[in-house]
């Protein structure tokens, strides 16, 4: 484990573990521009980790969900989202992250989960394999769609984006589909306990440590065309749709269909 992890899974830590006093404490919720919520427990999360980032590594630039890209070198970047599954946090319901990724020319190299209400810990670093609180994370071995649970985001999102009648015929063939969403769907493809995370609008704070995670656990994330996920907008919005890989070219199919 290298240093920059180190620092990292101590960083994520606890600025994860600092969001529990808020919540399920009726914490008000704010609307920022875009109609996305937020509230003070993803500022105070997002302020910590850019002061002790720009402690440790001065000239190093960090992007985050809600103070953007601050100054440093942009080829090496943090990437930050504070909670990742707000909706989640105000809603009380335990399945929301903090994430940070950290990218060398637009590639992240590693990437840090962290579910704090759950007290679990998943992270990756290129080359190195993926782990879940302390042990090797694998995804899943079913190679096909039969059988397979699919997660994806929320069903307004899904109809919104046009992603709607795939999902159901992608539901006629799996044993089960949910909306486990946000970066808690990516992290069950991650640890092998789904075998795809579909999710049809995201930003690159929502996926970037996800997708090292996800393809050093031994899957693929890319677009709903097979595209780099962090590279392709679609209606300036990025796409995600990860999964243990064996499945990925049935589902890529249908989403091309």
């Amino acid at each position: 484990m290298s240093a920059r992890l180190e620092f990292a899974l101590d960083l994520v830590h606890r600025a994860g573990r600092g969001t529990l006093g808020r919540f399920q404490t009726r914490t008000e919720m704010e609307l920022k521009p875009d109609n996305s919520p937020v509230t003070i427990a993803d500022r105070e999360a997002e302020s910590l980790i850019r002061r002790e980032i720009d402690a440790r590594f001065p000239n190093e630039s960090v992007l985050g969900e809600e103070e953007g890209l601050g100054e440093g070198d942009a080829a090496r970047r943090w990437i930050v989202d504070p909670i990742d599954g707000t909706k989640s946090f105000v809603s009380g319901v335990p399945l929301y992250a903090t994430l940070l990724a950290f990218e060398e020319e637009g590639v992240p190299v590693l990437g840090v989960c962290y579910f704090p209400a759950l007290d679990e810990m998943i992270w990756a670093e290129r080359g190195e394999g993926a782990f879940w609180n302390g042990r090797r994370a694998q995804v899943s071995s079913r190679d096909s769609v039969g059988g397979s649970v699919l997660c994806c985001g929320g069903h307004r999102l899904m109809q919104q984006m046009g992603r709607m009648e795939p999902l159901l015929e992608l539901s006629e063939r799996a044993m089960a589909t949910r909306t486990w969403s946000d970066a808690y769907g990516h992290a069950l493809v991650a640890t092998g306990r789904v075998e795809a995370m579909i999710d049809p609008s995201v930003s690159r704070w929502d996926v970037s440590a996800m997708k090292v995670i996800v393809e050093e656990a031994g899957g693929r994330m890319t677009d709903f065309r097979g595209a780099d996920a962090l590279k392709t907008q679609t209606h300036g919005h990025l796409e995600a749709l990860s999964s243990n890989g064996l499945i990925h070219p049935e589902l890529l199919e249908v989403f091309r269909a």
